[in-house]
């Protein structure tokens, strides 16, 4: 994990831990890449980016389910995020990161293909994700905007369900 990356998400811990909140109209994410597109989750989701480790397959799973891998002795689930949104496998590179998701007990690692940098978005910035995506099945939280981009953010609570 980046040491910019780490700062934020250490800052953001302590004043979650103290009660402050001085950034109430803006959302702390973290940005990445999946093929074409860039997504993002909120930063203190995420437990941990890593570079890929070794990971077990685990028989009959869905295709986008890698297998299981071991991180300091918790066995976490490996999905592979190109896979789940119907694209084409890719062999992994430099650029590869697992990042593990947590949300309460539920954890899972996610393959991504690059990550980009943390992000904070006005509340303002951020509009509903697509009719065509609405509703609670929707991975889709809503569409971050800002000069030069666009970007998807994902719930976190949809990620980390388990369909398999």
């Amino acid at each position: 994990m980046s040491d910019k990356l780490q700062q934020v998400i250490n800052n953001q811990n302590r004043q979650q831990e103290l009660g402050i909140s001085h950034t109430d109209d803006v959302v702390q994410l973290v940005g990445f890449i999946i093929g074409e597109e860039e997504y993002a989750v909120p930063i203190l989701s995420i437990q941990e980016i890593i570079k890929p480790i070794e990971w077990t397959r685990v028989p009959q799973t869905p295709g986008y389910v890698l297998g299981v891998f071991n991180l300091r002795g918790a066995v976490i689930p490996l999905i592979d995020l190109r896979l789940k949104f119907g694209l084409k496998s890719k062999k992994h590179n430099e650029e590869t990161r697992f990042f593990v998701l947590k949300q309460g007990d539920d954890v899972a690692g996610f393959v991504i293909d690059r990550l980009t940098m943390a992000l904070r978005i006005k509340k303002t910035d951020i509009g509903p994700a697509p009719d065509t995506m609405a509703g609670d099945e929707s991975l889709i939280e809503g569409v971050g905007k800002q000069a030069d981009r666009i970007l998807t953010i994902l719930k976190v609570n949809k990620l980390l369900e388990r369909d398999f």
